[in-house]
């Protein structure tokens, strides 16, 4: 079970992750402020303050979901304490190289950095190493935390046995919960695209260090560009559903949920799946092999129905005319669970080559992913949050404090996202700083998304306050 020195560094994290979580909103109220004309920001500022809190998001996201799977694996297996701390090193450093290359070294190419882009220099010419370095350590600090994870994984479980093959038949003589197959699965996806994008800074270093004898071929570095950042974004989501699994039937005073032979299937399926679903993201680069265009195209479709109807259906079943406990984390998980579906299906949407045709690079891309990430990933750590601040203490707030939150985190979430979607349903492009007079339609919309935005930072900032007492107690128990 977990050790006192675990709950400590996870204090350490839950309070690190909302500290950055907080002034990346800052940053994306900003650029909506933008926009929206209220407030007048240089191109470079909007660019820097773009570049930064796409990052940073997909992050502190990511790792809040390590965090969450590394704490709840020591009820099945031992992990290393080392190495959950020198993950939290490499990232703050990592985090802080970024800042100091887009803040200090006004480095601003954007959070996906597409090749060549990094390399036409609009900025100081320091920047551009100190933020490939800066990926550098975040993506070894990472790697190392996956793998050890993984390894002790297999110390106690066959690699058969940790995808659930065995529950391909009936009446299986090992069970493998689930929290330990989704674990597995999702692991091994994002040790997949941590190498890619080890692959992806060496390629960069070889060219900028060569001054012009080695280029790369463009459409490789796109390719891999995007396996990483779009495998990672969406692999951050299955490490919260691994928590849900653990935690709602717990939480809800009902029976633990068992692997099962379409959950087993669904799973092995989705690692498949979501490794092969970034294609649609290169539909415009007609050079691209057609065949890849309907991979991306039928991943996309595939990745998002095994994973989501099996936890969609077994959270239905687990609710359904059952009188559970309904606490802040069950909430917290079931409304996730939502935004995730719909940002989903807003993704799936866009990701169908004839309407990507017309959404490519509009508003409605960022609407997704912000839906099942703002009202989707994140109320799932949020959950784990809450969860793990209570463990040893009475509960921090009253039913009040909990509606309160809930309120806000909802108003703010959805009238924040209803600007992007009326904004990409309409045409108005994504990543301008300012908008000219035939895109008009986007400034009141990027208005409303910022006032929107503030309402939910507050909600969030509530939930930081309070949850902030379980951990700084947690954090000044005594060691042994």
């Amino acid at each position: 079970m977990e050790s006192i020195k675990s709950k400590k560094i996870t204090a350490v994290w839950i309070i690190t992750i909302l500290t950055l979580f907080v002034v990346s909103i800052v940053l994306g109220i900003l650029m909506r402020l933008n926009q929206g004309g209220v407030i007048e920001q240089t191109p470079v500022a909007f660019y820097v303050n773009m570049t930064t809190h796409g990052l940073t998001m997909i992050g502190i996201w990511f790792v809040a979901g390590m965090m969450a799977v590394n704490f709840l694996l020591q009820r099945y297996v031992k992990t290393s304490h080392t190495v959950n701390i020198l993950a939290l090193v490499f990232t703050v450093v990592g985090v802080l190289m970024l800042w100091t290359s887009t803040f200090i070294g006004k480095f601003h190419a954007g959070w996906t950095f597409l090749y060549p882009l990094p390399f036409k220099i609009m900025w100081a010419k320091w920047a551009t190493p100190v933020f490939y370095l800066a990926l550098v350590v975040l993506v070894v600090g990472w790697l190392i935390w996956c793998l050890s994870l993984i390894a002790q994984i297999l110390k106690k479980y066959s690699i058969s046995q940790t995808f659930a093959w065995q529950h391909f038949k009936k009446n299986p003589k090992v069970e493998t919960p689930p929290f330990i197959l989704i674990s597995m699965i999702t692991l091994v996806g994002i040790t997949t695209c941590l190498i890619a994008a080890v692959v992806l800074v060496a390629l960069t270093a070889a060219e900028y260090f060569s001054k012009g004898a080695f280029v790369n071929d463009a459409l490789l570095m796109k390719n891999l560009t995007y396996f990483f950042g779009h495998t990672i974004a969406n692999e951050m989501l299955y490490l919260g559903l691994a928590v849900i699994y653990e935690l709602f039937s717990e939480i809800s005073g009902r029976p633990k949920w068992k692997t099962t032979w379409y959950v087993a299937i669904a799973w092995n399926f989705t690692l498949v799946f979501i490794l092969t679903a970034f294609f649609h993201h290169l539909y415009m680069d007609f050079v691209q092999p057609e065949g890849l265009q309907i991979v991306g195209q039928l991943a996309s479709y595939f990745a998002s129905l095994p994973a989501a109807g099996v936890t969609v259906f077994s959270i239905f079943i687990a609710v359904y005319r059952t009188k559970i406990n309904w606490s802040l984390p069950n909430l917290l998980f079931f409304i996730g669970t939502a935004g995730w579906v719909i940002g989903g299906l807003g993704a799936v949407i866009d990701a169908t080559i004839s309407n990507n045709v017309v959404l490519h690079n509009t508003l409605w891309v960022p609407a997704h992913f912000h839906t099942y990430n703002a009202m989707g990933n994140v109320l799932f750590s949020l959950g784990f949050f809450y969860w793990f601040a209570t463990l040893d203490t009475e509960k921090i707030y009253s039913g009040k404090g909990t509606k309160l939150i809930l309120s806000l985190l909802l108003i703010g979430g959805i009238g924040f996202l209803l600007a992007f979607y009326i904004a990409g349903a309409d045409s108005i492009p994504r990543r301008y700083s300012n908008y000219p007079p035939e895109l008009a339609a986007g400034i009141p919309l990027a208005t409303m998304g910022a006032a929107f935005a503030t309402i939910y930072l507050i909600g969030i900032l509530i939930f930081f306050f309070n949850i902030s007492k379980g951990c700084l107690k947690i954090l000044s128990s005594p060691s042994s």
